[in-house]
């Protein structure tokens, strides 16, 4: 047992194996009573020694759609205190240090997940040499809620500002964990890497970190007003009140909760463009919102303009992102060539785009197909956009894509969404973890892959050249990793003018 003083008051967490852990470490008030649907409030001290040592209470969250149960297992851990971190740092490191830091923040369709995920256990990070901070923030309406009042009020985008009270949590108390508070990287993945690219632009979130890593995730995805405004408009219909931030908050949590999950899964579900419109293709109905006040500018305009420039990105995606949304629901086969060229061209991509992918992957299925072009619509052309308009403004930016398995490793699945977390945390031994990685997953992509998150963090640099729109470098990460320039060119150039 170690204890260690930080605001609020004295925690005690655990060592083992040289690791010291420190779970469920409240960041900021319980964000309910008075404090619900507002910005984050300062945490509650507490007298004695606090253990630290089981995983927090959780965001009030649903279920992921059926399909993906299975394959995302989702701890629920009740209590008011959701809005917690854990620490993972070298033992020896205790008190103070200079080590560098990686916060954490988790995916999960802006709905789901926690830091409390078995994949995201920081021990292989601590092992390295770096002290790993995992965050809660506010899920769904909660933290995601935009109606017609917050534009220009600093009342919207809760989660990012919960996100940024963590951060700044980090910069008061991390010296305590042995860790620099002038070396911090923020990373996330999928919805996590949605929102540490936002955070990037936000001029309130400025010097809380020095780097970045966006793992299958970019700013692509971020709501106008008039979007936020209108998802509002649907739940509070659903709901049988007014859309109104007071209105919403006023009806039991629970009954939202359910509100947000069922209008979710029925647009992943459906994925109905006629009915959602662009909301049908990002499946994102909370998200960040360009507020006017917490998040002034979309953030591809943010970087274009400088904003950020001097703050290292690495960002990528994993090679068969979309598979996961194909493989899941057992649809992939279902997948006929009509349906390709129907779906394609929803996502705008036109008749000569969709040849050229017929002739850079020949003989592959309809579904296989489909989830290439999704792939690289969702997640493959959002980080190049970001690293373009990053270089654009003056900003250093890395890019990688993550080959692996092959589809025949884990169940069907190959390089799809989410299949890098676990090789990134070095925890592809937790058997948890099978469903999404397989029963076999390599020990060598695991190690490679590590070791290049730990380098990022460590030194600023993952070991190739920065993206450059003359080369466009591009580290391609499996049991190796190999660097080329502008991989598939042809399909990026498909996308020009139209993502």
């Amino acid at each position: 047992m170690v204890d260690v003083a930080i605001t609020g008051g004295t925690i005690r967490g655990t060592t083992e194996y040289g690791v010291a852990r420190f779970l469920g470490i409240p960041y900021a008030a319980p964000p309910f009573g008075p404090h619900r649907m507002k910005p984050p409030a300062p945490v509650r001290p507490w007298h004695g020694v606090r253990e630290a040592t089981s995983y927090g209470p959780t965001a009030p969250k649903g279920e992921y759609p059926p399909q993906y149960r299975a394959i995302f297992p989702e701890p629920v851990i009740p209590g008011g205190e959701c809005l917690n971190l854990n620490v993972w740092t070298p033992a020896d490191a205790l008190p103070g240090g200079s080590l560098p830091v990686f916060v954490w923040v988790h995916g999960g369709s802006f709905t789901n997940g926690s830091n409390a995920v078995a994949a995201y256990d920081g021990s292989a990070f601590a092992r390295d040499g770096v002290v790993c901070v995992a965050v809660n923030y506010r899920l769904g309406a909660e933290g995601f809620l935009f109606t017609a009042a917050d534009r220009g009020a600093g009342t919207a985008n809760l989660g990012l500002l919960d996100q940024i009270a963590a951060l700044r949590w980090v910069q008061a108390n991390i010296r305590a964990f042995g860790g620099d508070p002038a070396r911090v990287t923020v990373g996330g993945q999928s919805a996590g890497a949605m929102a540490v690219t936002t955070l990037l632009s936000m001029p309130s979130a400025a010097g809380l970190f020095s780097q970045v890593i966006a793992q299958s995730g970019a700013a692509a995805n971020t709501l106008t007003a008039e979007t936020g405004i209108a998802v509002a408009r649907t739940l509070a219909g659903r709901l049988g009140t007014e859309p109104e931030r007071a209105a919403i908050a006023d009806v039991d949590l629970d009954s939202v909760v359910e509100a947000v999950t069922e209008l979710v899964t029925e647009i992943q579900t459906t994925r109905d463009v006629a009915k959602w419109g662009a909301l049908a293709l990002s499946t994102l109905p909370f998200a960040p919102v360009v507020d006017s006040a917490n998040l002034p500018r979309h953030p591809l305009e943010a970087f274009r303009s400088g904003a950020g420039s001097d703050v290292a990105v690495l960002a990528g995606a994993n090679r068969q992102e979309a598979r996961l949304f194909l493989v899941a629901p057992g649809i992939i086969g279902d997948i006929d060539e009509t349906a390709l060229a129907e779906l394609a061209a929803a996502y705008g991509l036109p008749r000569a785009g969709l040849e050229t992918y017929r002739r850079r992957f020949p003989g592959l299925a309809p579904g296989d197909l489909l989830a290439q072009v999704v792939t690289d619509w969702y997640y493959t052309v959002p980080a190049v956009r970001l690293a373009e308009a990053r270089a654009q403004g003056g900003g250093t930016t890395w890019v990688y894509r993550f080959d692996w398995p092959r589809p025949e490793d884990n169940h069907g699945l190959g390089a799809a969404h989410a299949v890098e977390l676990p090789y990134v945390f070095d925890t592809t031994g937790r058997p948890e973890l099978e469903p999404l990685i397989g029963p076999a997953p390599s020990r060598a992509v695991a190690a490679s892959t590590h070791d290049v998150w730990v380098r990022f963090i460590t030194g600023g640099d993952p070991g190739w050249p920065a993206y450059r729109a003359g080369t466009r470098t591009t580290a391609l990460l499996g049991e190796t990793v190999s660097v080329v320039d502008d991989p598939d060119a042809a399909l990026r150039r498909a996308w020009d003018g139209r993502r």
